[in-house]
């Protein structure tokens, strides 16, 4: 341990792995941010605890599972002439779970307007349920790529904790942020029916690089923030103009 406190290389790959799994990360944040504000108000950082609680638990015990992680990728059966593996099939799950959850929630938004208890109607148990589903199939990747990137356990368990504690630092203001605008939570939503596509895509071996999909949703994350901001001086003009009573 004392010899990767004095390896440059081994603090470059602790750098580069830690940035990665923020930007994995993204995508089980807001996954995070939506199922939170479906619960109840008074238990959604619980919820934020508990999911990214769970997500940690997930890539440590995978990571400690380095073998185990390698023969997912072995195949185990043929169909339609692709070879399918463990990690395939969870891919495949995974996304299409996505694309359903992402689905009904745009339509628990959309439809369910005027109807508070629609769109807020989520326990905590089934909260949390859901986000630790998500998180075995985040956390496969995200561990998948830890292993393919760094040589010694120590720095992938010390990147994946750090990784952690900066989207728990922010998952409180982004989930705020996404419940108080609700065209940033359809752009939320649809980043996630994108995700959920790419996972699809992942198990039938057609790989779509996450970089694309990131760069759609910051193109329309930033286009929003135009939106917002334009909107914000308006609503200043208007004030300023308003003669006073």
């Amino acid at each position: 341990m004392l010899d990767l406190l004095t390896d440059p290389q081994a603090w470059v790959s602790l750098l580069t792995l830690t940035v990665l799994e923020v930007v994995l990360g993204i995508d089980n944040l807001i996954f995070l941010a939506i199922l939170a504000a479906r619960a109840p108000e008074h238990k959604r950082d619980a919820v934020r605890r508990w999911g990214l609680g769970g997500a940690l638990v997930t890539r440590l015990l995978l990571l400690m599972s380095i073998a185990w992680i390698a023969s997912l990728t072995e195949p185990f059966f043929s169909a339609f002439g692709l070879d399918i593996s463990w990690r395939d099939l969870v891919l495949f799950g995974g996304g299409l779970f996505l694309l359903a959850k992402g689905t009904t929630e745009i339509h628990a938004t959309v439809e369910g307007g005027g109807h508070e208890g629609n769109t807020r109607s989520m326990s905590f148990a089934m909260a949390v349920a859901q986000i630790a589903v998500l998180d075995i199939v985040f956390s496969l990747d995200s561990v998948i790529t830890a292993v393919g990137i760094a040589d010694h356990v120590e720095i992938m368990v010390l990147a994946i904790v750090i990784s952690m504690a900066v989207m728990l630092f922010a998952a409180r203001p982004v989930g705020g942020f996404v419940e108080r605008h609700p065209t940033i939570k359809m752009l939320a939503l649809s980043f996630l029916i994108l995700v959920g596509a790419s996972l699809v895509a992942d198990g039938l071996h057609f790989h779509i690089p996450r970089g694309y999909i990131y760069f759609a949703i910051a193109f329309s994350m930033s286009v929003e923030a135009l939106n917002l901001w334009a909107a914000r001086r308006r609503a200043n003009k208007a004030g300023r103009g308003r003669p006073a009573e």
